[in-house]
């Protein structure tokens, strides 16, 4: 896993060298955050040890919008190219916060479609990774709430062998599926299928 992580991390890496300064200022899919922001949050979460998790939130009275907001600061830099600089520097890091050491593909891998796409840039995930936390997210509801989100519909990869649920079918890339299975609405345009709109409404 973290192999794919390092490698995810450097290819998202490379795809925003080259980013204009108005770019970097882009909202992200994570709307309280502009792209930049997201890539510092995952240099952040990059640099946590479990210990330091537990110091920073009570140090931020158990708000996860406050902790994660001083996480950005912290490792924001003055400059977008210093931003990048951070990042990279975090590139084969394995430190990360208490939990399912799957939730930090999933880190690497939805926050970087955060970014890519309101910027348009189009990149293919390995499709075992996506397949693997597909497997982890459809039955939790831990922060993300996929499990409930899902419920009731039938979700079917087709560029990949994976499925789950009942109901009104949903169709479409698995990485497709995996936005939306994390909240991500804007990726609904990229299913077909009855359980589309189930999907919209939550």
């Amino acid at each position: 896993m973290w192999s794919t992580i390092a490698a995810e991390r450097g290819a998202l890496a490379d795809d925003l060298a080259g980013l204009t300064e108005s770019q970097w200022d882009t909202t992200s899919l994570c709307t309280r955050w502009s792209v930049r922001d997201v890539l510092a949050h995952l240099t952040g979460a990059a640099s946590l040890t479990p210990v330091t998790f537990v110091k920073e939130i009570a140090g931020a009275r158990f708000d996860f919008d406050r902790f994660a907001d001083r996480r950005i600061a912290k490792h924001r830099g003055g400059s977008p190219t210093e931003t990048l600089e951070n990042f990279r520097a975090k590139q084969h890091s394995t430190s990360s916060p208490p939990g399912p050491k799957l939730t930090w593909l999933g880190e690497t891998l939805v926050h970087a479609e955060d970014i890519r796409r309101p910027l348009g840039i189009q990149h293919s995930y390995p499709t075992d990774a996506v397949r693997e936390l597909m497997d982890f997210y459809k039955s939790s509801n831990t922060l993300i709430g996929t499990k409930s989100r899902i419920a009731g519909v039938t979700l079917e990869a087709t560029d990949a062998d994976w499925t789950h649920g009942s109901g009104p079918r949903a169709e479409g890339p698995i990485a497709s599926l995996m936005m939306v299975g994390t909240g991500r609405h804007e990726a609904l345009a990229e299913l077909t299928g009855d359980g589309v709109e189930v999907l919209r409404g939550r």
